[in-house]
């Protein structure tokens, strides 16, 4: 974290060389607000909406012609978005798709590969992942006439915060059949070592996958060359496709052989889908673990925000996201972390083992500190007990709004703002 300083000219200074810059101008920002929680619901581009009305109208003047007719066919247009994705983690065309919700895609993955068998009967996960995820393990484990509370074993973390990655392989013993952990964890912005896990897991012969909703967007991935199983991911994140938008999901092409259990015609071949057979034509393809027909009018959105995600470049972005983050690190160590501020942080401070949020954790007062932030049009948002995630976007965030929120921080302790509001936890947070 060498080479900062502390002053407003510094920080002013990193936007003018910022080779991202021209970006954040093809966005959407609220009015009057500092933007950033985009680690939970990114904003909206000019792409998109440019995408989603070019959709819309075809709808419009084309009606159900749009299937076929639409200068991106409706009917492929899943499959052509999952092609675009691609790039960012490192995969072939056809081993992506956008399909369903996160959700929904770990129980058509796992449904398929959850083989339990012998010995190998139990799926790895860890404690600290999304409770989502968790629900779905368990009833992929209940669905199999098994006790998830003795075959879903949770790696435990010695600080409640992050995950120690040699804890994980010792896991990975010959009672495990599947293992899902989560690219980033999502509270303290942890990211973990996927390629060191999936080749472990492969030499103990585990099927491992990956939960990318915290890194697709911000982090490169390289799927394939890693060897992982499967993946998959939400877009309404660092992709900024909208909230509810379509998720992807990945299956190396190892597995296109293997039957989709969850199976629904928009896994068929395309060739043979309105033949209306009543046995199942596998497309030879990540896509054959789509489920249902697309919302279209989900999917349009994705069109514009991959179009920029590409445009701008997956390293190019990680690049001005470390560096942001880092910059955060530095100010927070040097103005915040002092008394009455105590202010410390709960993500790794090593470029290879952070995400593109921080952490930032205060044993008292944060949430009244966060709706007091939120009081002043800074947008973080805040995980309980004692969470503060700030998410700068290379895309759409400055530096300067960093030094800002830094100092406006300060102000809000400096002054006992925040004991204005209650500590009470809201609904959504």
């Amino acid at each position: 974290m060498r080479g900062f300083e502390l002053s407003e000219d510094f920080a002013l200074k990193l936007d003018r060389e910022d080779p991202l810059v021209s970006f954040r101008s093809r966005f959407f920002i609220p009015p009057n607000t500092i933007y950033f929680d985009g680690n939970s619901l990114g904003l909206m581009s000019k792409d998109s909406e440019e995408s989603l009305t070019r959709v819309i109208k075809e709808w419009q003047e084309k009606g159900i012609n749009g299937w076929l007719d639409a200068e991106q066919p409706w009917f492929y247009f899943a499959e052509a978005l999952g092609a675009a994705a691609a790039e960012l983690v490192g995969a072939e065309a056809d081993e992506v798709v956008a399909a369903a919700s996160t959700t929904v895609n770990i129980h058509s993955l796992v449904s398929s590969f959850y083989k339990p068998a012998g010995r190998r009967k139990k799926i790895l996960a860890d404690e600290l992942n999304f409770p989502s995820d968790i629900y779905a393990l368990k009833g992929q484990i209940a669905l199999r006439g098994l006790n998830p509370e003795e075959n879903l074993v949770l790696v435990q973390s010695r600080d409640g915060k992050i995950l120690d990655e040699k804890d994980i392989v010792n896991a990975m013993d010959g009672t495990i059949a599947l293992a899902l952990f989560p690219s980033v964890l999502y509270r303290s912005g942890q990211l973990l070592d996927m390629e060191s896990l999936a080749r472990k897991a492969q030499k103990k012969g585990i099927i491992i996958g990956f939960d990318c909703c915290h890194s697709v967007g911000a982090i490169p991935h390289r799927f394939d060359e890693w060897d992982v199983d499967f993946a998959l991911w939400c877009s309404y994140k660092y992709m900024n496709s909208g909230p509810g938008s379509p998720a992807f999901l990945y299956v190396n092409r190892k597995h296109f052989n293997e039957q989709p259990l969850l199976a629904g015609w928009f896994g068929c071949d395309k060739e043979k889908q309105f033949n209306m057979t009543l046995d199942f034509c596998q497309v030879n393809s990540a896509g054959a673990w789509q489920i249902s027909t697309p919302g279209i009018l989900g999917l349009a959105p994705l069109e514009g925000s991959l179009k920029i995600l590409r445009e701008a470049g997956i390293e190019r972005i990680r690049e001005k996201s470390l560096r942001m983050t880092a910059y955060l690190f530095f100010l927070v160590e040097n103005v915040l972390s002092g008394i009455p501020y105590r202010f410390g942080t709960a993500t790794p401070k090593e470029p290879e083992r952070r995400g593109g949020h921080v952490a930032l954790q205060r044993n008292e007062d944060a949430w009244s500190i966060c709706q007091a932030l939120k009081a002043r049009g800074i947008i973080p948002d805040f995980r309980p007990p004692d969470i503060i995630r700030i998410a700068p976007v290379a895309l759409y965030n400055k530096y300067h709004e960093i030094w800002q929120m830094v100092n406006i921080i300060k102000s809000i302790i400096d002054n006992k703002d925040y004991l204005s509001f209650k500590n009470k936890k809201a609904q959504v947070t």
